[in-house]
């Protein structure tokens, strides 16, 4: 005799999880984790910076001019590396692109590579602690994690452009949602595309300011020893005001629907 669907036993959620799906779930967060640990340990973040950039600027420009298409390739998965383990040197690495590639050309690689490696982070976190969360949820974490997925694109959209949120801080937390991968990836390229325009167009204008970094350099090893010399220049230094007062109006805007829909919702 056939059962009907209604009269099958049902899986029994409390059953605890098999050993097997654990590794799964958690193996990606070891992995990326132990990697992190890795790259910090061995000071790998010391050398993306601007001021590695000024050191070894003739050899790094030699190299591209000679193996363009493959330098182009390299800087696109060493982002998407840099942004996938969550290492501070996004800014320092869309301002490298400008120098080296011009704006017209790494704007776009930096938003392609920035979105995916900020998509390994919201997969990662999503299947291993958000499902977690999921399983564990009471009705206020259900109407939170409703809430942001139907309100996610305007919301991840804002804080994808509203500079003072870090990075990586978003993606995790988006990751915790039931935000689904389609919109975080349509919301963080369009959110990204302002600023790794605006990072390309700075790094882009560094020919001047790299010169009067290196020459500096130069003339303080020449006097003191280079090893009692240090290049000052940061990205933080580079970003006027008035280009972050730009992207947070931009965040406010993106806001906007989100913003109409609650008063709807709220009208009497």
């Amino acid at each position: 005799m056939m059962m009907s669907p209604a009269s099958r036993p049902q899986p029994d959620d409390s059953l605890p999880t098999p050993a097997p799906a654990r590794v799964r779930r958690w193996l990606p967060v070891a992995v990326l984790l132990c990697l992190v640990t890795l790259v910090f340990g061995l000071g790998v973040q010391n050398q993306l910076s601007l001021a590695a950039l000024i050191e070894h600027r003739d050899a790094i420009r030699s190299w591209v001019d000679g193996h363009f298409a493959l330098a182009l390739a390299a800087f696109g998965l060493l982002y998407v590396t840099v942004v996938a383990l969550s290492l501070p040197a996004a800014a320092a690495m869309s301002l490298t692109g400008g120098f080296l590639f011009g704006w017209a050309v790494s704007a776009p690689i930096a938003t392609l590579a920035a979105t995916a490696g900020a998509a390994i982070v919201f997969e990662i976190v999503k299947t291993s602690f958000g499902a977690v969360l999921a399983e564990r949820s009471g009705p206020f974490l259900t109407r939170l994690s409703r809430g942001f997925a139907e309100n996610g694109f305007s919301l991840l959209l804002f804080l994808r452009l509203t500079p003072v949120f870090p990075f990586w801080a978003v993606n995790a937390v988006a990751g915790l949602s039931r935000m689904p991968l389609s919109t975080f990836l349509a919301a963080t390229a369009i959110g990204i595309i302002p600023g790794a325009i605006a990072f390309a167009l700075v790094g882009s204008g560094l020919d001047t300011l790299v010169d009067d970094q290196a020459l500096a350099f130069k003339v303080c090893a020449a006097q003191n020893g280079a090893e009692n010399c240090q290049v000052s220049l940061s990205p933080v230094a580079l970003i006027s005001p008035e280009l972050l007062w730009g992207l947070a109006g931009l965040g406010i805007i993106a806001l906007a629907p989100m913003l109409v829909k609650l008063w709807k919702g709220h009208k009497p």
